[in-house]
């Protein structure tokens, strides 16, 4: 069985904390979001999980540009998508707090 997925990495921002969520795209079609709880919550389609994103107020890490980054508080500099070698390191990574106002 393949197991061919896309991932995308998501962010909301409550004043200088950000919370990621990671969209997995899988070859069925389905998809699945991480969150910052360390849940695994499986969607029917990308476009439903997207929607689910978007109306948890989340946005697309590569679809914001230094302006946009800049309107929600911080530089783009300053962040980057967390990595870690397995889902349960991830865990503790998708929250975070920055540093000074940007």
């Amino acid at each position: 069985m393949s197991t061919l997925s896309r991932d995308s990495w998501w962010l909301a921002s409550l004043g200088r904390t950000v919370v990621w969520a990671r969209l997995r795209e899988l070859e069925a079609g389905t998809a699945e979001v991480f969150d910052s709880d360390g849940a695994t919550l499986p969607y029917d389609s990308v476009d439903t999980a997207r929607a689910a994103l978007l109306d948890a107020e989340f946005v697309e890490y590569d679809g914001l540009d230094e302006e946009d980054a800049l309107a929600r508080g911080f530089s783009l500099r300053e962040l980057q998508p967390p990595q870690a070698q397995d889902d349960t390191a991830l865990r503790n990574l998708m929250v975070s707090a920055l540093g000074a106002r940007a």
